[in-house]
């Protein structure tokens, strides 16, 4: 075996999020979420209730057919699985004071399974599903009443799983509420008529929730870890100009306050700029302040895609298709069929600020590649021949092999969509990420058979050798 940077015990596996690949919308007791009515993905408007043309509503049956799909994570190596906690689930509408046990049931057999196979659970508290109930009723996070209905779903889940489960996340990509605030928040307030000051209050009500969630954990499993997750997207200038240098650390400050709200307990002097010069005043208590400061993360975790370049000049530069979160396109990177930019250097970059920033153990929990896959048949066996993804992995997994020698400290690799699922930004299935492909299509029509894709095998290779194999 040739020689890898990847550590003894480094965690190898695959992430999802109940909203995408559950379905059971409904079953047992589960009540609406805000994806119930989000059927064309994240930046389309709402709808005014759920309908037919959904695909998140049977996702692709993981509900029932959750065994299987563990067993097959397993059969590549995982050794953990980075899933969510579907919130109505638990709590249907959000605000009551006892949790369905029917909904609590489900995640013990997925845990049992995890257990069986000796697959680490890695736990998403709330990944884009608030209760549906909660948004419309008390207009998300913007309603300091989240607070307290978010620490009755957290102390329901570790009093259940708290010695089950020994990493958590809070939030799914927190940053994510300043450009999404429907799916990230539950913010029913349509974006164009939400007051900077109600955005900025719910973004500091999810943080003192964060906190206090990492509270509870310490009281409730002393021996859990519980991380921030956030949206990670190197900002480059697009030129030398200085003006362009500073609007990229701009942009960028936009993401990494959460971070160093999450690692230092405080607002960072450059956001309370920010939000003066925007007219935002917070409300903000002692206690809050105590909450922030007291209860900080144990590490950090992060997602990761692409990145994006910034311009003070608005006039030049283009918009790129998959920079949902500002910024204009690089001219020296390829792309993606979706329009995201393909930048693996990009990930040593991001690994290499974090470390150096903040000091914290960091996680990669989403990294993947959404494309287009045709399902064929060699030698009587469906596959997918996706060499283009393992290409893309390849790259990536290089790149964080070489941040490791760098000196970063990376408890482990989660690759998004492990398994085919509905996509986020589009709802659609046709945007893979997956080593599973499922055959169900964006009309819905499928059989949900399981077939292994070429980079099934690659990455089980991967696991088993702890990364030597990329390099041999």
């Amino acid at each position: 075996m040739t020689t890898t940077p990847f550590p003894e015990g480094f965690l190898w596996g695959g992430a999802t999020a109940a909203n995408q690949l559950e379905g059971a919308y409904l079953e047992d007791g589960k009540g609406l979420s805000i994806q119930d009515v989000m059927p064309e993905g994240i930046m389309t408007p709402r709808t005014e209730g759920p309908t037919d043309d959904n695909l998140k509503q049977v996702g692709i049956d993981f509900y029932h057919r959750y065994a299987e799909d563990i067993a097959l994570f397993a059969e590549m190596g995982f050794t953990t699985y980075r899933f969510s906690i579907a919130w109505s689930r638990i709590f249907p509408k959000g605000d009551e004071t006892e949790p369905n046990e029917a909904g609590l049931a489900f995640y013990d057999r997925v845990l049992d399974e995890l257990e069986r196979h000796g697959i680490e659970p890695l736990v998403t508290i709330s990944h884009y599903e608030t209760p549906l109930h909660l948004a419309e009723t008390y207009d998300g996070w913007v309603n300091r009443d989240l607070i307290g209905f978010y620490e009755r779903y957290v102390r329901a889940l570790l009093t259940r799983y708290g010695a089950r489960v020994k990493y958590w996340l809070t939030f799914n990509e927190i940053n994510s509420v300043i450009h999404a605030p429907f799916m990230s928040g539950g913010i029913n307030t349509p974006k164009d008529q939400l007051s900077k000051t109600d955005l900025y209050q719910a973004v500091h009500h999810e943080l003192v929730a964060s906190a206090l969630a990492t509270k509870i954990a310490r009281e409730l499993a002393p021996d859990a870890q519980v991380g921030c997750m956030v949206l990670s997207m190197p900002v480059y200038p697009l030129t030398p100009n200085p003006d362009d240098v500073f609007a990229a650390l701009t942009t960028e400050r936009v993401n990494l306050a959460f971070g160093d709200i999450h690692v230092r307990g405080e607002y960072p002097g450059y956001y309370l700029r920010s939000l003066r010069e925007q007219g935002v005043e917070l409300q903000i208590s002692d206690e809050d302040r105590a909450l922030l400061k007291e209860h900080t993360v144990d590490f950090v975790s992060f997602s990761y895609y692409s990145s994006i370049c910034e311009t003070a000049d608005r006039s030049q530069g283009e918009q790129g298709q998959g920079n949902l979160f500002g910024g204009v396109k690089n001219p020296t990177l390829k792309e993606s069929e979706w329009g995201w930019q393909i930048d693996p250097i990009g990930l040593r970059i991001v690994l290499n600020q974090f470390w150096d920033r903040w000091q914290k153990p960091l996680f990669i929990v989403e990294n993947g590649l959404g494309a287009k896959d045709e399902l064929v048949e060699i030698d009587g066996v469906k596959t997918v021949v996706d060499d283009y993804r393992i290409a893309y992995l390849q790259a990536h997994l290089d790149a964080v092999g070489e941040a490791i020698e760098d000196g970063v400290d990376l408890l482990g690799y989660t690759t998004w969509g492990c398994i085919d699922l509905v996509s986020a930004s589009t709802a659609q299935l046709s945007k893979r990420y997956g080593f599973i492909y499922v055959d169900r299509n964006d009309d819905g029509s499928g059989t949900l058979e399981r077939f292994k894709k070429k980079s099934f095998d690659w990455y089980a290779e991967v696991i088993r050798t702890n990364g030597a194999s990329l390099t041999a």
